[in-house]
């Protein structure tokens, strides 16, 4: 969990992420993502929804199991529980990160 958050920390800080569910869903129709990560407790309404525009852009999307909105706004700087990662290598890193867990 840490590494994910360090990640996303570091993805922030590098200008590559867009926070937020219209800046994610923008940054989805524009292809300027290339993955959607989103907190576990979101709503059921917007996790479906962004999963809906990632699907038909082709882009992945994933739910960060065990990570509140609280532990990625802390890891970002901001509140959000979506956020899209606009870096092909930052998101690469998320998911190897993710699937070691």
């Amino acid at each position: 969990m840490n590494k994910i958050l360090s990640l996303l920390g570091f993805a922030a800080k590098a200008g590559r992420l867009s926070f937020g569910y219209g800046a994610a869903v923008s940054s989805v129709k524009s292809r300027k993502s290339c993955l959607v990560v989103t907190a576990e407790d979101i709503s059921q309404k917007s996790r479906k929804e962004i999963v809906f525009f990632c699907g038909k852009a082709d882009i992945k999307s994933l739910v960060l199991e065990g990570i509140s909105i609280k532990d990625v706004s802390d890891a970002v700087g901001r509140k959000c529980g979506i956020i899209s990662v606009n870096d092909s290598g930052f998101a690469d890193a998320l998911i190897k990160a993710l699937e070691q867990r």
